[in-house]
């Protein structure tokens, strides 16, 4: 028998809240500038790229590119389609650290 694989997209998955904030977390979480551009371009295209960039004033053009695993986005793009998205930043002390 052949097995079809295909590939995983994570926006087939981001369809409420609380995966989309459990996502957006991990991917912070983890440190990594890519993958937190990638997280909030996955969920940008989740809720509509379209919709984030009218509501960004930016083109949706820039935000595929600048939300990608190569991408790197601007902090006043992450703010702005964070809020957006209806989401914001929040900043927490690291443990282990004076």
């Amino acid at each position: 028998m052949n097995a079809k694989i295909r590939d995983w997209d994570p926006v087939n998955y981001l369809t409420n809240d609380e995966e989309i904030t459990s996502y957006l977390n991990a991917a912070l979480e983890d440190g990594d500038p890519s993958l937190v551009a990638a997280a909030f371009g996955d969920v940008a295209r989740a809720r509509g790229m379209t919709f984030v960039a009218e509501t960004t004033g930016k083109s949706r053009e820039n935000l595929y590119r600048s939300l990608s695993e190569r991408g790197d986005p601007q902090i006043s793009t992450l703010f702005s389609v964070a809020d957006a998205l209806g989401y914001r930043f929040k900043v927490e002390k690291a443990e282990g650290h004076a």
